[in-house]
Order: C-alpha cells, then sequence, then structure tokens
C-alpha cells in the first residue's frame, strides 16, 4: 500500500466533491496516481446516482444564466429530493453551468441537453455531470426543463 499524503487527499477532495475517507481509499487503491483515482471516484458516483433512480423528486433550484452581450438568457430547472441538497452550492453551481450551457449549445430539448458534451468538460456529458453531482450529493437530481430566450 503507498503512503498517501493528506495534501493529495486535500487536492483530490477540492476537485471532486468526495469525501475525505473515499479520497483516500481511491488514492490508495491507484497507488497515488491521481488520475486513475479521480476516475475511480467519477466512475463510484455514477453508480451511486443510478441506485437512486427510482425516487421521488420534489423540491428543486431554478438557475439563470443571462449571456455578457445581454441578448441571450436561460432559465433551468432542476429537482432533487429534499429542500436541503436544493439549497447546496454544488447543486446550485451545476444548474447555473446547465444555464449556460444551454444559452451556449441552444439544446432542442431536456433529451438532446443531456446528450451533450459538457461546455467545460468535454470528456463528459451533461447527463454525466448530473449523475456525478448526484453522486456527490447522494440525492436523485433530474434536469426537469428549460426555457431559453434570445433577442
Amino acid at each position: 500500500m503507498a503512503n498517501i499524503s493528506a495534501t493529495l487527499v486535500k487536492k483530490l477532495r477540492e476537485e471532486t466533491s468526495v469525501g475525505m475517507m473515499d479520497c483516500k481509499k481511491a488514492l490508495e487503491a491507484t497507488a497515488g496516481d491521481f488520475k486513475k483515482a479521480q476516475e475511480i471516484l467519477r466512475e463510484k458516483n455514477l453508480v451511486k446516482a443510478d441506485k437512486k433512480s427510482d425516487r421521488e423528486t420534489k423540491e428543486g433550484y431554478i438557475a439563470s444564466y443571462v449571456h455578457t452581450n445581454n441578448t441571450t438568457a436561460a432559465l433551468v430547472e432542476v429537482l432533487c429530493e429534499t429542500d436541503f441538497v436544493a439549497r447546496n452550492a454544488d447543486l446550485q453551481k451545476m444548474a447555473n453551468n446547465l444555464a449556460m450551457q444551454v444559452v451556449a449549445m441552444d439544446p432542442a430539448d431536456v433529451a438532446e441537453l443531456l446528450a451533450q458534451d459538457y461546455i467545460r468538460d468535454p470528456q463528459i456529458t451533461i447527463e454525466e455531470l448530473v449523475k456525478q453531482t448526484s453522486g456527490i450529493l447522494g440525492e436523485k437530481l433530474v434536469v426537469n426543463r428549460f426555457v431559453r430566450y434570445e433577442i
């Protein structure tokens, strides 16, 4: 087993928002390989999100984004299970990034949005981003609807 420094665990925690012990275990499993540990945690969060797929979502958050030219804007509704998670900074950040995605990529509907590559990290899709955030927060998340305005 590799000797994993607290600094490396902290860095992985900051980049993934996953718990410290999960970060440490991922780093130990990969003998300190940071990229492989990130991938393990990403896959683990996708599995967690899939397990929550049958839960009911009654709470949520509406994010907005107005492009700098003030001629294009979007509202995105993301549903979750509890109001506690609806107030969570990670959910709100993800929802705001989704609103920016809608402005930038102009998807026709939610299915098209979920299939798009994420503009901030083209290696994942929007659906994977939502599942990763769901795994981190421990609740089912649903992109319910959005609207895009353009002058």
